[in-house]
């Protein structure tokens, strides 16, 4: 509720949507994607038990050390103070999240992902359109490598209710782009780019923090002269949940089948 407050105030009153409010298409759907995405935040919890339990098994030697303290981090980063360690974490995981979400736009990972790309309304709410298996391989493969370099989980878990708050954010209906900082930060009109069919935008605007990586890999496209529109996949996807659900696997069906004769 306080987030659709805070994106009501943001996007009715200050963005683009300055008429009265009417459901979007497709409202329904992304609001069950809101509130089950807690079970797949859940599953993906316990999956992250797993490094936990080898960098105890590697830095806690004994019964009663595991029993008296908790783990704390390890390694030369631990030394550093928190506000650096989270700068870092920043850094690596907008990095490695460039990465990620570039190998989404690619063959049998496209499929999971064009899910996300399917809103053909983008506003705060459609950020949460997100295929359980690109939610949890996303998520994995951003804090692992963190956990096992060993930062703090504190300060890692930190950084990612920032993260969050910034998907839901660069998804806004609004026409902000921070002016001559456009180039340095992301923003809801770069990352607009990014879910736009127009055929200059496809394949560009990957980052969520720091367009940099993008500017640095020949992906970043910000034109000045005109805002993004036209959303939506390159692909037909079904509209309603459980057949989003599973059409990346009916796509590897189809695939799959021999030709008809």
């Amino acid at each position: 509720m306080a987030l659709g407050l805070i994106f009501y105030l943001c996007e009715r009153i200050l963005g683009n949507r300055r008429r009265a409010f009417v459901l979007r298409s497709g409202v329904g759907v992304d609001t069950v994607y809101f509130f089950t995405a807690n079970f797949v935040k859940l599953f993906t919890k316990a999956l992250l038990v797993v490094p936990f339990i080898v960098l105890f098994a590697f830095h806690v030697t004994t019964p009663e050390e595991v029993r008296a303290s908790m783990y704390h981090g390890c390694g030369p980063v631990l030394n550093q103070p928190r506000w650096l360690q989270a700068l870092e974490i920043y850094l690596l995981v907008d990095f490695s999240g460039y990465w990620i979400h570039r190998l989404f736009h690619t063959g049998g990972w496209w499929p999971f992902h064009a899910v996300h790309h399917s809103s053909q309304d983008l506003d705060w709410l459609s950020s949460v359109r997100v295929h359980p298996i690109n939610d949890v391989v996303d998520k994995i493969a951003q804090t692992v490598p963190v956990l096992l370099l060993g930062f703090d989980p504190y300060t890692t878990a930190g950084t990612t209710v920032f993260f969050t708050f910034y998907a839901i954010f660069l998804h806004a209906d609004v026409n902000w782009d921070f002016g001559p900082l456009r180039s340095l930060i992301a923003t809801p009109v770069f990352h607009r780019w990014h879910h736009s069919k127009d055929p200059e935008a496809i394949d560009k605007n990957f980052a969520g923090l720091l367009p940099l990586w993008d500017v640095l890999f020949g992906t970043y496209y910000m034109p000045r002269d005109r805002m993004p529109q036209n959303f939506g996949a390159t692909e037909p996807v079904p509209k309603g949940y459980f057949g989003q659900l599973w059409h990346p696997f009916a796509h590897f069906l189809r695939r799959k089948k021999p030709p008809f004769r």
